[in-house]
């Protein structure tokens, strides 16, 4: 049934109100296109846009309903709940009756999963709503790149406060952002350098730092780099005590404490190392910074980031023409992510290679809740992670370093693309309990989005295929065209 058959819909306009490339933006910079977002494009003007996106204030300006379900999740910081849950684990080890143990560590593993399920909450919210769309997306990006598995130990404690470091420096200074992570003891707890001492050396960090979040694979190291860097990083973990350890005179000037992050001088290795052909004379943390610096400013670690940049944002393979003009930036610039990002989006290869990228399920299911209810909060997140989950894509559930994969082939097997087409239909066809409060006995509120609305006809049926739109025109009923339009291959890139 065509358009103008079916009725309460916006009739098409002769010309339309945004172009290709407004959708271009919207589709690779922010969580999907929005009525308000494109009308705040076109008034601003794309390059007043950008500008915005890539410098936006250092504080969200989030809608009141939305600032007020955050400040409802009643998130505690982690120097709150990780010293807590370490008492609560203490106590749990004194029980001795089995049953209630076993009752008790139920307990205990729900508590955390609670923790991660509200810092979840939070995300999605700042995801959908956020007017800072580009930091949202490089929260994300950097959070894969950096990537912490939830269930091991306390992490799930400590997850709130990780994403408010990756948020923070997520358009800054690659080296700023380098050592924050080091400094997070999510990360120290996840890859063991919490463990790391002299004597006793864990190699996990300094292996992972080197092939995922700064050289990569075939950056130039070797083993005696990862054996290097792993002495540099002996004594730096995690403290719970809110009191200094007791150090040898000699050894008090070189403890460094921020919050649950501790270098220990006692627990470091003083010895020079040789790391990446450069001789470390040893001396405490300056050690880490000098490391950290060489890492930083590498040329492969340029190369490595911004291909994985363009990956994400441009497409599978991103032209090496692309990549060398984002790694020229990254040097130049000393690692500022803002000015590589710029130099992507300018860059001709950008609009080439519109409509090559596939969604990931982050990215799917985020842009259809945004397209779907535009600024209506919603009020209940459980739908959104669920789906996620059954995407394979949830949050902080990636158990290895590398993080989820970016490319598409990843994401577009038949179970995936059939799990779509259900999602599609939830949404499509009503709330799917998006606006069912998380509360027991709560009613549903159901919304019924109607996606052929203004912003279709105002630009964005130019992106679609013919092919598309002839499969759109025989949708018999509102609903069942929101269902075909969300699981169309066109809408899924």
């Amino acid at each position: 049934m065509p358009a103008s058959a079916r009725p309460g819909l916006a009739a098409p306009v002769a010309t339309p109100a945004y172009d290709a490339k407004t959708f271009l933006l919207l589709d690779r910079l922010t969580f999907g296109a929005t009525a308000a977002e494109a009308a705040r494009l076109k008034a601003m003007g794309a390059g007043n846009w950008l500008e915005f996106e890539l410098h936006p204030p250092a504080k969200d300006d989030l809608p009141p309903p939305v600032q007020s379900e955050i400040d409802a999740l009643g998130l505690k910081p982690m120097g709150v709940l990780v010293p807590d849950f370490a008492a609560k684990a203490k106590a749990l080890r004194a029980i001795t009756d089995s049953d209630l143990r076993t009752a008790a560590s139920r307990a205990y593993q729900q508590e955390l999963n609670d923790c991660a399920r509200l810092t979840a909450d939070r995300t999605i919210l700042r995801d959908l709503y956020s007017p800072n769309q580009l930091r949202e997306v490089m929260t994300w990006f950097w959070l894969n790149h950096f990537n912490v598995h939830q269930y091991k130990a306390d992490i799930r404690a400590m997850l709130g406060d990780y994403e408010d470091m990756l948020r923070a420096h997520a358009l800054g200074r690659f080296r700023d952002l380098l050592e924050a992570t080091l400094r997070q003891p999510a990360m120290l707890r996840y890859l063991d350098n919490a463990q790391n001492a002299a004597g006793h050396l864990n190699e996990n960090y300094a292996r992972e730092i080197m092939e995922l979040h700064t050289l990569g694979v075939g950056g130039g190291y070797t083993q005696q780099d990862v054996e290097a860097l792993a002495r540099i990083l002996t004594g730096v973990g995690i403290d719970l005590s809110p009191t200094p350890p007791h150090l040898k005179p000699g050894l008090q000037s070189g403890l460094v404490r921020a919050g649950l992050f501790e270098f220990n001088p006692a627990r470091h290795d003083y010895s020079d190392k040789i790391f990446l052909g450069h001789k470390i004379k040893g001396r405490g943390f300056a050690e880490v910074e000098e490391a950290l610096d060489l890492l930083a400013r590498s040329p492969a670690t340029a190369r490595h980031i911004s291909r994985e940049i363009a990956t994400y944002f441009v497409t599978d393979d991103p032209p090496s023409s692309l990549v060398d003009k984002m790694s020229k930036v990254f040097l130049r610039s000393d690692g500022d992510i803002a000015a590589v990002l710029r130099t992507m989006v300018d860059a001709p290869e950008f609009t080439a290679q519109a409509g090559q990228k596939f969604k990931d399920p982050v990215r799917y299911v985020l842009s259809a809740v945004r397209l779907a209810y535009e600024d209506r909060v919603i009020l209940n997140t459980q739908p959104v992670q669920n789906w996620l989950n059954r995407l394979a894509e949830g949050f902080y559930n990636h158990d290895t370093p590398d993080g989820y994969p970016l490319v598409s082939s990843s994401w577009d097997g038949p179970g995936q693309i059939e799990a779509r087409f259900e999602i599609a239909r939830q949404i499509g066809s009503g709330s799917a309990g998006l606006f069912r409060p998380d509360e027991p006995g709560a009613a549903d509120r159901p919304a019924f989005p109607q996606l052929e609305n203004a912003l279709y006809f105002g630009g964005l049926a130019q992106t679609l295929r013919p092919a598309t739109r002839a499969v759109l025109d025989q949708a018999q009923s509102p609903q069942d065209w929101n269902t075909l339009f969300l699981s169309s291959p066109d809408f899924m890139r």
